[in-house]
This record gives structure tokens, sequence and C-alpha cells, in this order.
């Protein structure tokens, strides 16, 4: 279910899958991301299904790079202002998608499709974080 510990909830799942895995990147900063990007839906979008529904989250490594995929899927199909929230410097705290900047990794969004019907039915924002050596901590 979708709720405030959403986030949390994320870091650690995709800190042990990552770290159980052997993945080569900063395993720290692919949590981080991975936290921001579910808290992120679960404050700025809506989450799929009745009542607090759930928002998927998906980690891919890509086999020719080690880069890591992370995927969070949720059910408005619009992202206003993409654009000024990636690139945003921050005033104060910083918010979650600056994290994906400061690991030097690359950010996206697109609308997300009903294999069926094709019917948009969300979104997916996606973050590709580079392996150990290309990111800061």
């Amino acid at each position: 279910m979708a709720s405030a510990h959403a986030g949390p909830n994320a870091r650690l799942r995709v800190r042990t899958r990552l770290t159980v895995a052997h993945w080569g990147g900063n395993v720290d900063a692919a949590a981080r991301v991975a936290d921001k990007l579910v808290d992120n839906a679960y404050r700025h979008a809506e989450p799929f299904g009745p009542g607090q529904g759930w928002i998927e989250l998906r980690l891919t490594v890509r086999a020719e790079t080690d880069e890591l995929l992370i995927e969070v899927d949720d059910a408005t199909p619009t992202f206003p202002d993409f654009e000024i929230a990636a690139t945003a410097e921050p005033a104060g705290p910083p918010p979650g998608l600056w994290w994906v900047r400061h690991y030097r990794g690359a950010l996206s969004w697109s609308p997300k499709t009903d294999d069926t019907t094709g019917d948009v039915i969300g979104k997916t924002v996606a973050a590709v974080l580079p392996t150990a050596g290309a990111a800061s901590s």
C-alpha cells in the first residue's frame, strides 16, 4: 500500500536487493534515489488501485554497461514542469529529483500505457545510475 513510508521502505528493499546482487555501483546512492522517486510518486501523483493503492518500482541492471535503471510507475499520466523539477537547484533542503543529478544519473519520464489496450494509464519516471567509479557519494 502506498503511504508516507513508501520511500523509506523502497530504500531498504533496494539496498538489500542490490547488495545481494553484487551490483557494481553505489548501492547507497541507488537506494536513496529509489526512495526519492517512490516518495515523489506518493506525494505528487496518484497510486494505482482503490484506496491507498500501490506504486510500482522496478530495478534493471543493464548488461552491456552495468548501469542501474530505476523505474517508478504511478497512475498520474502527466508530469507538469518536469524540466524545471529535474534541473532546479535547491534553495533549501534538496528536493527528491535533485539526488539523481547529484549521483550523476540521467532522469526521464514517459506515459505508461496498458499492455492490452494501449490506453495511457499513468507515467513512468526513470533514473539511470552509473556504476562505481562514475558516481559520486
